[in-house]
């Protein structure tokens, strides 16, 4: 039955193009009318078994918002090359749409992009009001790739969060986030994002992460993939899983631009994705492709993070970075020594490099580079071979402004200095003097064997330079010291102690102390007083308690 329904309807359709002619836009109205017509006595005729359906569905009108034709004023927005020429169309008589005004708005953004002044003056003028009016009453109407451009150009513009024609626009891509393509998502992630977040609208990045996250599969070129994971990676940790495998799928296309974002996103993040390092590895060995001086400083820069060993790609980083020495800065050396450093990669040939790069620069290099050059040498054990003038410039630096230093650094810049053997007598005695290494401890209390302090003063300190006191420690007395770490103490994103802490509280214990650890975490969370000495108190009983059970 259905068969014999198409085969009238195709003999209706087959006899009007015969009356009439398609070739004006009469005869192709008059060919719809009697089309529709025809097709509708026909799926109503009592022959007809579907008679309410069909009807319904021919009848019913297709709605859609044609592209506007381009007239005269579009070619004016495009060559408009300073902002009046944009306001100037809003009270010249140009009929201007909704389509315009946002063509307008967009051009505005680009041609303000890096005069911030100039943004504030043009949210008061009244024709820009104008334009944005123009745009909200008929934003159901502007096309997708348009819509999104216009959202960027609003965040560009600095319109305030609060506007009603912002929040329109934001409220309307909601709306359409289903129904546009994945480059107009892959473009919002990349331009408008970081504005998301930095306004406080939520709710819109919340749903574009999703859309994101569920169509990840309908990526397929490397640029949207990296512009994405660059953007939005670190907001979403299911999201960045998402965008790991596509890497995998589609890491033969990458460049070294792609190659080197992906790397320096993880390092950012921390994410040591085994797999995406291998495959991101075996690429940079196997294709011939030049690397620049930033791509190779990244790359060194993202290895050292990651603490990703493979040998193959150091030894290109190396061989590919020694011809760019002469022309790097002292913060570049610096880094790049350091990240080799922390990969535990010594290359002779760079590191040479890099010690006659200091010599070069010995007037101009800055205290800090000189200092992680150092350090870099010191964790390789690493002795350049013009090794007297190197340490010369070192020691003429340290020499007037080591105390000015932080601590911390004061002591990895000696600990470097005695690896190298090459630490003197008075940088050591800035170091061990008590008012410096006291710094170390923030308290020291002695205990007798009931619990009660003691006069510190009184009582022999071995540990001190000069001892102090005279009288020996009572028998079960017990020396204790509070050492409170604070946030950089730790590893970044754990509760574990930095090594250069780790080893400072051991030379604590070695000295005689019990240690009562105070960090940061826990002493934030204490409120009152009462709470606070109530924590200390068990935290003295608890380290007691540890020793005497030994």
């Amino acid at each position: 039955m259905a068969a014999r329904l198409v085969k009238r309807c195709s003999c209706l359709l087959r006899d009007a193009t015969c009356l009439v002619p398609t070739a004006s836009p009469v005869g192709r109205l008059t060919l719809a009318r009697v089309a529709h017509k025809s097709l509708t006595s026909s799926a109503t005729s009592p022959s007809s078994p579907l008679p309410g359906p069909l009807s319904q569905h021919v009848e019913k009108p297709h709605v859609f918002t044609p592209y506007p034709e381009r007239q005269e004023v579009d070619s004016l927005i495009e060559k408009a090359t300073v902002p009046e020429q944009l306001l100037e169309l809003v009270g010249e008589g140009h009929c201007l749409h909704h389509h315009h005004a946002a063509l307008a708005l967009i051009q505005l953004s680009r041609l303000l992009s890096d005069k911030p002044a100039d943004k504030a003056r043009l949210l008061q003028e009244a024709r820009f009001q104008q334009l944005l009016h123009l745009v909200n009453s008929q934003i159901t109407a502007v096309w997708h790739g348009t819509l999104v451009k216009l959202l960027r150009s609003l965040y560009a513009l600095e319109v305030p969060a609060a506007s009603r024609e912002l929040r329109s626009v934001e409220q309307e891509v909601r709306w359409r986030m289903r129904r546009l393509k994945y480059k107009h998502l892959a473009f919002l992630a990349e331009s408008s994002a970081a504005c998301m977040q930095e306004r406080g609208s939520q709710e819109l990045l919340a749903e574009l992460l999703l859309h994101l996250e569920r169509r990840w599969a309908e990526i397929d070129d490397g640029r949207t993939l990296v512009a994405i994971l660059v953007k939005t990676g670190h907001l979403s940790e299911s999201l960045m899983n998402r965008l790991e495998d596509k890497c995998l799928e589609l890491v033969e296309q990458f460049g070294p631009e792609e190659l080197r974002k992906v790397l320096v996103v993880l390092a950012a993040q921390k994410r040591r994705s085994v797999p995406l390092l291998r495959a991101v590895s075996y690429h940079l060995v196997q294709k011939p492709f030049p690397l620049t001086k930033g791509v190779l400083l990244d790359l060194a820069y993202a290895y050292g993070k990651l603490g990703f060993h493979q040998t193959q790609v150091f030894q290109r980083l190396a061989a590919d970075l020694l011809p760019h020495v002469p022309s790097l800065t002292s913060g570049e050396v610096a880094r790049c020594a350091k990240s080799f450093a922390f990969l535990k990669w010594l290359n002779l040939p760079l590191f040479e490099a890099f010690a006659q790069h200091v010599l070069s620069r010995a007037q101009t290099i800055s205290l800090p580079h000189l200092c992680n050059v150092l350090l870099a040498f010191a964790r390789l054990n690493f002795r350049p071979e013009q090794e007297e003038p190197f340490f010369s410039l070192v020691h003429e630096k340290l020499g007037s402004q080591l105390t000015s230093l932080d601590p911390v650094l004061q002591v990895d810049v000696l600990w470097a200095l005695c690896v190298l053997q090459q630490a003197r007598e008075a940088e050591l005695q800035a170091v061990l003097h008590p008012d410096f290494h006291t710094r170390f401890l923030d308290a020291e209390v002695l205990l007798d064997t009931d619990g009660q302090f003691l006069p510190l003063r009184e009582f022999v300190a071995p540990h001190l330079a000069p001892p102090s006191g005279s009288q020996p420690l009572p028998p079960g007395a017990k020396r204790l010291a509070f050492l409170c770490w604070e946030f950089p103490n730790f590893n970044s994103r754990s509760k574990d102690l930095l090594g250069r802490f780790v080893l400072a509280r051991r030379h604590v214990l070695a000295a005689g102390f019990l240690v009562v650890d105070v960090p940061y975490y826990e002493w934030l969370e204490l409120k009152s007083e009462w709470q606070k000495g109530a924590y200390l108190k068990d935290k003295v009983r608890k380290a007691v308690a540890a020793e005497l059970a030994k």
